[in-house]
């Protein structure tokens, strides 16, 4: 695993174990930038078939581009980056993305199984023709995610849970190696959550599926994860949970005092509130919120 000794911005982070096959992600000396804004720099970070590797950090730092990168969507400033063993490029079938929950207008005429065929034929130019596999295919995969009694049903009319496991079951639909989550729990409730954790644990497992895993609550994964990549102005920690979620990293990392509290199996970071202010504004109605004193989650 990843040793910890003090790291300047952009220092290399050590590998994953390897595993039979292919490293799922290989990225070399990849760096990406914005003009003058360097996001990451000098990441070396291999991710091996069936490891979760949450992403986290506060918001504007790189963690949703990084996915960008494998996507084949934004290039590397300067580095490589490979996908199952080949040059990432986009509309790579080995690639499944869950992307931010946000809702269907209500009278957008996609149903449910329309949006899970996207996902066997959106990577190609046009739609395949019609054919019993294809209904088998899409039918399978909304059992899988307990979609199947809305499988007909428009996406408009279907709850913000509901939406999602459709959107698992799309990502899921080439039985990719690679899952990319760009916080698929965001504004999902606690059950609604552990539904669709279970369903990417569920392929990771059975399948030897990666997951990167983008978040700003790691609680809800965290009996998953196995690493955690941590990206802030320019800098990064790659290493277990136990390695990097410390007071000691975060507050080398936010350059201000920073305390981690275990409690059970949860994780509750608090800091200054300029360090507070870095968060993701919660877009929960206010009562359902936490409490700002909570600071960083």
């Amino acid at each position: 695993m990843t040793s910890l000794a003090p790291q300047t911005p952009g220092t290399r982070a050590s590998a994953a174990p390897t595993a039979d096959g292919p490293p799922a992600v290989e990225l070399r000396s990849g760096t990406l930038s914005y003009g003058h804004r360097v996001l990451w720099s000098d990441l070396d970070l291999t991710v091996a078939p069936g490891e979760f590797l949450a992403v986290l950090g506060p918001n504007g730092t790189g963690k949703t581009s990084l996915l960008k990168v494998l996507l084949g969507l934004a290039p590397l400033t300067r580095g490589t980056s490979r996908v199952a063993g080949q040059p990432v490029r986009r509309g790579n079938p080995d690639i499944g993305y869950i992307p931010q929950h946000r809702g269907f207008d209500a009278d957008v005429p996609l149903r449910a199984r329309d949006l899970v065929r996207l996902g066997i034929d959106g990577h190609r130019w046009g739609f395949g023709l019609p054919s019993a596999d294809r209904r088998r295919r899409v039918d399978q995969l909304l059992r899988e995610v307990g979609a199947s009694s809305y499988a007909d049903v428009p996406l408009g009319r279907l709850s913000g849970g509901e939406q999602q496991r459709v959107r698992v079951a799309q990502a899921l639909a080439t039985s990719p190696r690679l899952l990319l989550c760009d916080e698929p729990l965001l504004s999902l409730d606690l059950s609604h959550q552990q539904h669709v954790v279970d369903l990417i644990d569920n392929q990771r497992r059975d399948h030897d599926t990666a997951v990167l895993f983008v978040t700003h609550e790691i609680n809800p994964v965290l009996p998953l994860v196995d690493r955690v990549l941590y990206i802030i102005d320019g800098s990064f920690r790659l290493g277990t949970p136990q390695e990097v979620m410390t007071s000691e990293v975060l507050s080398e990392l936010y350059s201000s005092p920073v305390e981690v509290v275990r409690r059970g199996d949860r994780m509750l970071v608090v800091g200054a509130a300029d360090v507070a202010a870095h968060q993701h504004e919660d877009t929960r109605p206010r009562h359902q919120q936490p409490h700002r004193r909570q600071g960083l989650r």
